[in-house]
């Protein structure tokens, strides 16, 4: 997963500056339009008025697209706010960071680093959003003798593909176990899940190097209770490719996620769980977590001024399609960590804070 996202030369992030949209493989939420930068910069406009710093950094930032719609959305409403802004760009893909200017065109003077790394230090906000789901995941399986670990391995090659299959093993930490044993879970003969170690090491190192503000995580998963069940106990590793998504396979050597590396997406839910666990032990306070629904509509009202948006009725009727049932709104989730600055009852919390 790690290859056939990543690597500088073949991975399917390192060969395009973009892959979401309608010429693209899937669909997020900056997809819809400049609403949900725009909401989300009422969200920020709270909470810079709560911490002194000015940092706003985005990982997984891409070409900078929501960067773009925040900053534009700022400088409309609130000019001081706007000029204050210190944006740091972080992104594991050259080509997308070579776009970064480009797509901030006329803000782009905010820009202060575009980077594949966090900053060393930052106050402010750091905003990840469709992130973590992204990152390289281990999958195990449980046999009657004890946990395995799916590998990849090198198989005689069948019609268009690279001669790819999978194989069970030994696992290649014992982290595999421990990450299971401190959630409480115990799999069931045939079950099959992913275990996201780089994502509790990535929130880790964020917590970290945040002086004092917020952390504003958006994505799709679940409570380890639910992802970790029978619900889901064929894993929910899944590729896509032009707006396609192959889901977990029971048994198969050749999965659809293991077809044509590099040339298609590759996504595992979040165990939110772990990863709030995880800050918390770091120091940060969970203020909020909630469906992407509940968030948006707690931001909605900040949209009522004509003014602050350029197509008022075109903003509404994107925002249905943040809120969709089943769709952007209850599958994605939004994780929003503190350090140094309370249990401040944020904007976005107005409607509760419920999880489906």
């Amino acid at each position: 997963m790690e290859l056939a996202l990543y690597d500088p030369t073949f991975g399917y992030y390192a060969r395009a500056s973009r892959r979401s949209g309608r010429a693209g493989d899937f669909f997020t939420s900056v997809d819809v339009g400049a609403i949900f930068g725009e909401l989300i910069e009422a969200q920020l406009a709270e909470m810079f008025a709560i911490v002194e710093g000015r940092d706003l950094v985005e990982a997984g930032a891409g070409d900078g697209r929501l960067s773009a719609d925040i900053l534009r959305a700022a400088r409309e409403r609130r000019p001081d706010l706007y000029r204050s802004i210190r944006l740091r760009l972080v992104e594991a893909s050259a080509p997308a960071r070579a776009a970064q200017p480009a797509t901030l065109g006329d803000v782009s003077e905010r820009l202060v680093s575009s980077s594949d790394s966090l900053p060393d230090s930052f106050d402010g906000v750091l905003i990840a959003n469709e992130l973590l789901d992204a990152f390289p995941v281990h999958q195990v399986v449980m046999r009657e003798d004890g946990l395995r670990e799916v590998y990849v391995r090198a198989s005689p090659r069948e019609t268009g593909d690279l001669g790819l299959a999978t194989a069970e093993g030994p696992p290649s930490t014992p982290a595999l176990a421990a990450y299971l044993d401190r959630l409480g879970v115990a799999l069931e003969p045939g079950w099959r899940v992913e275990i996201n170690l780089r994502a509790v090491d990535w929130i880790r190192d964020a917590a970290r190097r945040l002086g004092r503000g917020f952390l504003i995580l958006i994505d799709y998963g679940h409570e380890a209770r639910e992802l970790y069940s029978v619900t889901h106990a064929q894993g929910t590793l899944t590729s896509f490719a032009g707006h396609r998504s192959a889901g977990p396979e029971d048994g198969s050597v050749r999965p659809a996620w293991l077809r044509r590396p590099g040339e298609q997406d590759l996504t595992a839910h979040v165990d939110f769980t772990s990863v709030r666990a995880a800050a918390e032990a770091e120091g940060l306070t969970t203020i909020a977590f909630m469906d992407q629904t509940y968030f948006v509509l707690g931001l909605l009202p900040s949209l009522d001024n004509p003014q602050s948006i350029r197509n008022p009725q075109s903003a509404i009727r994107n925002a249905k399609m943040l809120l969709m049932p089943g769709g952007l709104g209850s599958t994605h989730k939004v994780l929003i960590l503190g350090k140094g600055v309370g249990a401040p009852a944020l904007r976005c919390r107005s409607f509760g804070g419920r999880v489906t």
